[in-house]
């Protein structure tokens, strides 16, 4: 399944680094600030970072819910929150780039956080060299969600010049391998703790951690060359 792939299609966000609850906690206070003092949506903090949880769990969006009653519109909840984002919090893992460059196949980033924020996290989190020319936000198709269609799977395999079927896409988030995997790719999920989409059968492989996952992929394109 791996080993005639030609292209790795990483997600950066909570894939590339680990999102821990303590930062995802401080993610959705910042996801409510942002909504009351740029947006002013006239709710308490602790209610607003309450709603942002609540959509997430519902549309695993944390915004989904403020436009749709508020009329928020999820190009600025994106700028405005990326323009937030606390991306100091994060803790690199050692020796990333060094591991993914063991595997033996072309590798691009595909995330939801914005290209500003994006540059951000890649520097911070040792990164950035390697996928400075490699990498796209969903703002660059129009859009501010992956798990929304098929089709912005599609046209990011058409800028990146790969067929879907040349691609493994490697993601946290299952509402996003949905896509992904409409689309025609192989799909790999990362987890933490307990494969909680075990069962969906639109991922092909769940690894626990991205140091699993690169292990994997390092060992099949190994084999296959």
């Amino acid at each position: 399944m791996l080993c005639d792939k030609k292209v790795i299609i990483w997600d950066l966000d909570n894939t590339l680094y680990r999102i821990t609850p303590e930062i995802a906690d401080t993610l959705d206070e910042t996801m409510a600030i942002a909504l009351i003092e740029d947006l002013n949506v006239p709710l308490s903090l602790e209610k607003c970072k309450e709603l942002v949880k609540q959509s997430y769990k519902i549309y695993r969006d944390g915004g989904e819910y403020f436009y749709q009653n508020y009329g928020i519109k999820p190009k600025d909840l994106s700028f405005y929150y990326n323009k937030r984002n606390p991306v100091h919090l994060i803790d690199p893992y050692l020796g990333l780039a060094e591991k993914l460059k063991k595997i033996g196949l072309e590798q691009y980033i595909f995330t939801a956080s914005n290209r500003e924020t994006t540059i951000r996290i890649l520097k911070h989190i040792g990164l950035y060299d390697m996928f400075c020319d490699r990498f796209y936000s969903v703002e660059d198709f129009g859009v501010y969600k992956k798990n929304e269609n098929a089709h912005v799977y599609r046209k990011y395999c058409e800028k990146i010049g790969f067929k879907p079927e040349d691609c493994i896409f490697v993601d946290d988030s299952y509402s996003n391998l949905e896509f992904a995997k409409e689309a025609g790719m192989t799909t790999v999920r990362i987890y933490y703790q307990n494969n909680s989409a075990g069962d969906k059968p639109y991922i092909d492989m769940a690894f626990k951690g991205v140091e699993a996952c690169i292990e994997a992929l390092s060992c099949a394109t190994q084999q296959a060359s």
